[in-house]
């Protein structure tokens, strides 16, 4: 249990791989863990994309803008993946003109983010390391043609793999107390000021996507990421529509 702790509360992200192979065995681990992830209402509205072909990765590794993920000796992608219940429906004579709702959407995405976490648990436990790409949803009409994702299917999250090739520095994080509060949302009146502290503390740690550069501080992190978002996240929920979910 000691180990177990010790290894969550020490996460890193992993961005660079050694040439080393992960076994079957071993992905078939990381696989049965994402099977057994718990799941909403037990409807299992998400599934992964295993991606093994080099072209598709560097397709991919342009959506992120990383060229890293191309490099990357696993890649999955969860999605969300309501296709196979809607064909269930069809297929056994209970079809009905419905497109997905929200509910079924949302359900399907927390599954998928859940499948991940799962996944990087397992994959960290075996002296592996790993990499979340958020990255993949800027371009997601890109993605569901790289992966030929069918209509009531979403890209959620990318996690790329394998035995770690960099020792980065433990990031930084908030105090819990701004982030896990009791009963009700708690509301400071200077967050300029409670903050100060950390937003200065960010600054000692040095990124390695940026050539190993100090980060900004945290508050000008905050300003630039808000200020200037990629335009086609901005249309996240569209895209969606676009792919069949009545949202």
């Amino acid at each position: 249990m000691d180990k177990l702790i010790k290894r969550v509360n020490e996460h890193r992200t992993i961005r660079e791989f050694t040439d080393e192979k992960v076994s079957k065995e071993n992905l078939d681990i990381i696989f049965d863990s994402i099977m057994r992830t718990a799941t909403s209402t037990g409807m299992q509205m998400a599934s992964v994309i295993h991606i093994t072909d080099p072209k598709a990765k560097l397709e991919l590794s342009k959506v992120c803008n990383q060229e890293y993920v191309a490099r990357a000796t696993e890649l999955l992608v969860f999605i969300v993946d309501n296709y196979r219940n809607h064909r269930i429906m069809k297929d056994t004579n209970n079809f009905i003109e419905k497109e997905s709702d929200g509910d079924t959407f949302f359900q399907g995405y927390t599954d998928a983010i859940l499948m991940a976490q799962n996944a990087t648990t397992i994959i960290e436990s075996m002296g592996m390391g790993a990499v979340y790409l958020g990255s993949i949803l800027n371009d997601p009409e890109k993605v569901i043609e790289i992966l030929n994702l069918p209509p009531l299917t979403f890209p959620v999250l990318g996690l790329g793999f394998g035995y770690p090739n960099q020792s980065p520095q433990l990031k930084p994080r908030l105090n819990k107390k701004y982030r896990i509060f009791e009963n009700e949302y708690k509301v400071f009146d200077d967050y300029g000021e409670e903050l100060k502290e950390y937003d200065q503390e960010m600054t000692s740690y040095y990124d390695l996507r940026e050539g190993n550069r100090r980060s900004d501080s945290f508050f000008k992190q905050v300003v630039s990421k808000t200020k200037n978002p990629i335009p086609k996240r901005l249309k996240l929920i569209e895209y969606a529509k676009g792919n069949g979910f009545k949202l």
